[in-house]
């Protein structure tokens, strides 16, 4: 398809090396199937070096969390004038932030759960307990807990009763310094990615999740078995237009670029609420995007390769 040579990056320092590499390794397979020549960088201390000495066409970002998706990786990138795939550094940085990604969908008419921002200082500050009945008395039960940035559910958990509540602050706390609590809105899981096309952005069918502990967390995400997805996902056609509008929306909004994943909540009214949107949607055996892009009759490689065509004339 393309005589194109791109370098995907991949692994990194983030909690989320393991499955960033995976991703890399489907990517690179999925992209040498339709004719682009792949090299696998490692986002290390030889980087630069590689850039400098052997500089691509484009590079495919494939890192998940950290550098790769709060647009630390994006500026570097710029500042050689490499073309890459994916959302620009200033649009990361809002999306990777959920608390501002949030208060972007609140600010375009859509829904999100409502939701309490509080830094590691508050509790030592104004007094642990205090602030957590305070919460409770603001939000109610259940309630969602998570680290304000990173992905992978790493640090969530639900929290049903107002006594699992330190020890969920706590685990959200070992990921950063800052919680973010949501309600927490009972109702069907879903991903919608989005790609750039060339009539502008297109939401791909939704996935459903289901994870059999009932939350999909870290485990769930990664551990084939634990979870059942339906590509596309059991909704209505009018639910899955509001799902797949929610996604574009969310694209446009926050000025995301070629690729991104929302996360959403449709409650028993079908009404979809934002949860966090992902630059760099995991592409591994067990990851959502494929899948979407599956369920539209498109090839991974043939999409990836597409952008990589429109990052060089950017």
């Amino acid at each position: 398809m393309t005589d194109r040579w791109v370098a995907v990056l991949s692994g990194g320092l983030s909690h989320e090396r393991d499955v960033s590499l995976r991703s890399g390794r489907r990517l690179s397979a999925a992209l040498r199937s339709v004719g682009v020549t792949v090299a696998e960088w490692d986002a290390d201390a030889q980087l630069l070096d590689r850039l400098h000495g052997d500089r691509p066409d484009a590079v495919v970002v494939a890192l998940h969390g950290g550098e790769g998706e709060n647009g630390a990786v994006q500026s570097v990138l710029e500042m050689l004038d490499v073309p890459y795939v994916g959302t620009d550094s200033r649009a990361c940085r809002r999306a990777w932030d959920k608390p501002t990604a949030k208060a972007e969908m609140v600010r375009a008419g859509l829904h999100t759960p409502d939701w309490v921002v509080l830094p590691h200082a508050t509790f030592r500050e104004l007094g642990a307990q205090a602030v957590l009945d305070a919460l409770v008395a603001k939000l109610g039960l259940p309630l969602m807990l998570k680290p304000d940035q990173g992905g992978s559910a790493l640090g969530a958990r639900v929290v049903r009763d107002a006594s699992e509540l330190p020890s969920a602050m706590v685990g959200a706390l070992s990921y950063g310094d800052t919680v973010l609590v949501e309600q927490y809105i009972e109702g069907t899981e879903v991903a919608v990615g989005v790609v750039d096309g060339p009539d502008g952005p297109e939401a791909l069918p939704a996935v459903q999740i289901k994870a059999d502990n009932g939350i999909y967390d870290y485990t769930a995400r990664y551990t084939a078995g634990l979870t059942t997805f339906h590509a596309p996902a059991d909704l209505s056609a009018a639910t899955a237009k509001t799902a797949g509008d929610l996604a574009l929306a969310a694209h446009q909004s926050l000025g995301l670029r070629d690729v991104s994943r929302t996360d959403a909540i449709i409650d028993a009214n079908g009404v979809p609420h934002f949860l966090e949107v992902n630059v760099s949607p995991g592409l591994t055996e067990t990851s959502l995007l494929p899948m979407a892009v599956e369920a539209a009759d498109r090839s991974l490689g043939e999409v990836f390769a597409t952008m990589i065509e429109r990052s060089l004339v950017r």
